[in-house]
């Protein structure tokens, strides 16, 4: 499933040059995760790494985006080969 910005966020910028997908963007009042874009990592590392370096722990899994590490694997494997076109 992919991960969500709650309105914890303090913008404290740390989260979104640690994304490897370019999933996490600022928004109108706080940063945002783009669904589509956001493989929790799978396919770069272990862990999320935006939450590794969140000092608030604002960014939890988004229940309205479930998905399987084999459906996180697939959606990683077309960002690629988009990226790579």
């Amino acid at each position: 499933m992919a991960l969500i910005i709650t309105d914890e966020c303090i913008n404290c910028d740390v989260c979104e040059p640690e994304c490897p997908n370019d999933a996490i963007s600022q928004g109108d009042t706080i940063y945002y995760i783009n669904p589509s874009k956001c493989t929790e990592c799978v396919g770069h590392y272990e862990t999320p790494q935006c939450v590794e370096v969140c000092p608030v722990d604002c960014i939890p899994l988004d229940p309205v985006h479930t998905e399987s590490r084999e459906q996180l694997q697939a959606k990683y494997e077309k960002l690629m080969a988009a990226k790579n076109k």
